[in-house]
């Protein structure tokens, strides 16, 4: 399926038409690490290697560049997590909303700056594709960001392998699990990018991912207190809206991502970046002399 025959919104153009007021009409247009959620959690991964244990993966997801989000606020967001100890970035998504063009080269000169050692890893999401997958695509390719869209990488750290997979947006029916699983090294700990949350149901099922990491609710921009999960739920993010989950045999992260879509209020719901650190279950052997 091409980008031409996926259904739109029917109010993206009215809301093209005001997105650029909205955005630039904001009192704090400035980037400040006290708004931001930064999430930091630990996932113990069965057979995980011990050159993993204590490996860190940082998140972005749903930027929205352009809605509420300006280049400004995102090239200061990226100064600050390239001061954060990590070893690997995703991306999971949505990383705009109703206009791209102008803001192409924003979101390729932030993208430019972030820094991993290991890399940086990115999926699509819903609004990238109906604004354009190749333009995204093409800036993840300037940017040295690897487009894990149905695709598998194996990453290598001594005898240690993990595999970390994607798939592109099922929302727009541009998934194809049966791909990514065909070219997937069995019998090694596993990570899967999934733009959508609810796409956990169908990966939980085939028993081959460890975790899937996901955005797309924007935590459903308001968190019930003490309860900590939203009663605003969209499509394809009903079931596992924010935060952890046990699907299965596999753990769900939801990140409530850094962008909104229509609204801009976040109530009891702070824009994230999240941070995975990776635990091994295994046991450390001693040798006794």
């Amino acid at each position: 399926m091409t980008d031409e025959e996926i259904d739109r919104p029917q109010a993206m153009k009215i809301r093209q038409g005001i997105q650029d007021a909205m955005t630039y009409s904001l009192p704090d247009k400035k980037f400040s690490e006290k708004n931001i959620d930064l999430v930091e959690i630990d996932i113990e991964l069965d057979n995980l290697g011990w050159n993993f244990h204590n490996y860190r993966i940082l998140n972005l997801t749903d930027i929205h560049l352009g809605q509420w989000i300006n280049p400004e606020y995102l090239d200061e967001l990226i100064d600050y997590v390239n001061t954060l100890n990590i070893d690997l970035i995703t991306l999971t998504g949505d990383y705009f909303s109703y206009v791209i063009d102008e803001y192409l080269d924003a979101l390729e000169k932030s993208f430019k700056k972030l820094k991993a050692p290991d890399g940086k890893y990115g999926v699509l999401g819903n609004h990238d594709h109906w604004m354009g997958s190749q333009k995204v695509r093409d800036i993840f390719n300037a940017s040295d960001i690897f487009d894990l869209s149905n695709d598998v990488v194996t990453l290598k750290k001594g005898e240690d392998s993990l595999n970390l997979a994607g798939v592109d947006s099922c929302t727009v029916c541009a998934d194809d699990l049966d791909k990514v699983i065909a070219n997937l090294p069995p019998n090694i700990p596993t990570i899967l990018l999934a733009h959508e949350p609810d796409f956990a149901k169908q990966s939980s099922q085939t028993n081959r991912f460890d975790l899937q990491i996901s955005g797309h609710s924007h935590g459903g921009q308001f968190i019930i207190p003490k309860f900590e999960t939203t009663p605003f739920r969209g499509p394809n993010s009903t079931k596992y809206p924010v935060g952890l989950y046990k699907v299965g045999n596999m753990t769900q992260y939801t990140s409530k991502g850094l962008g909104t879509n229509s609204f801009r209020i976040r109530i009891n719901c702070k824009p994230e970046i999240t941070v995975i650190t990776l635990k091994t279950s295994k046991k450390h052997k001693i040798l006794i002399e």
